[in-house]
């Protein structure tokens, strides 16, 4: 997919309005899903629920413009990211990724989260709590000034440091009028090295963190990375815009907000 010769600077009200609307329509497919995440569903039928809320709302599911077989990534357990729906069917206890990325009005906007089916192991739930909480700490950080090496290792020390380890070989990436877009956003790093933010800069944060070691593995399927070792991974993001002072989300959802 095309990518700008130089980062993409949005300024425009229109912009970020426009990011507003993708990305909440984004959160809301998520929204939807939750429900329907159960015991003995398979993958497939998720993808197609997710696929007609997208259609019915006027936008268009991006991983179809980029060779993706089914509308969104459906992740399960041992698969860390771009997991193909198909036949696989849900058991209690599972961790499942859904990651939605859709184009409105022009603008892409690309989120993911976690969902348990009945109860997770203590352990498991723990994994999806320590990328979420990774993922936020990244995002407070966000300011002009700050640069993608902070955000990288704050998220490896809050990973590393819960005993869990950061897979390398995906990133965040830019984004806006492209789905994928300068910069990349790695989730590791040193404080103080890479692109230095600025104001208007959109780009998502979606740290993958696994159980076991960090290594990965493609299936035959040339799409779902698993982890090497078998053991489970878990993947949270949201797509950012760098304001004046901080930074705002554009797919933020119920889980962000303080608890009362």
């Amino acid at each position: 997919m095309k990518k700008s010769k130089k980062i993409p600077i949005y300024k425009e009200p229109e912009a970020w309005k426009g990011m507003h609307k993708a990305g909440r329509l984004a959160s809301e497919v998520l929204d939807m899903i939750g429900p329907y995440v159960v015991s003995g569903v398979t993958t497939r039928v998720l993808n197609d629920l997710c696929h007609k809320y997208i259609l019915d709302h006027g936008a268009f599911p991006a991983p179809l413009e980029v060779g993706f077989p089914c509308a969104v990534c459906i992740s399960v357990n041992e698969t860390v990211c771009h997991g193909v729906p198909g036949a696989r069917r849900l058991a209690f206890g599972d961790i499942v990724n859904i990651d939605v990325s859709l184009k409105f009005e022009d603008w892409y906007s690309d989120t993911a989260r976690m969902f348990y089916v009945g109860v997770p192991s203590d352990r498991a739930k723990k994994l999806s709590d320590v990328c979420y909480q990774a993922l936020m700490e990244a995002i407070k950080l966000v300011r002009p000034g700050v640069t993608l090496g902070d955000l990288g290792y704050i998220i490896q020390k809050k990973t590393e440091s819960s005993g869990f380890s950061v897979v390398r070989e995906f990133c965040g990436h830019g984004i806006g009028r492209n789905l994928h877009d300068i910069p990349e956003v790695l989730h590791f790093g040193k404080p103080g090295t890479g692109v230095v933010l600025k104001e208007g800069m959109f780009f998502t944060i979606e740290p993958m963190i696994n159980l076991g070691k960090s290594g990965i593995r493609l299936l035959k399927d040339g799409w779902s990375a698993v982890t090497q070792d078998g053991t489970w991974s878990a993947q949270w993001e949201h797509s950012i815009g760098v304001t004046a002072t901080g930074c705002e989300i554009f797919t933020s959802c119920r889980k962000d907000e303080p608890s009362s």
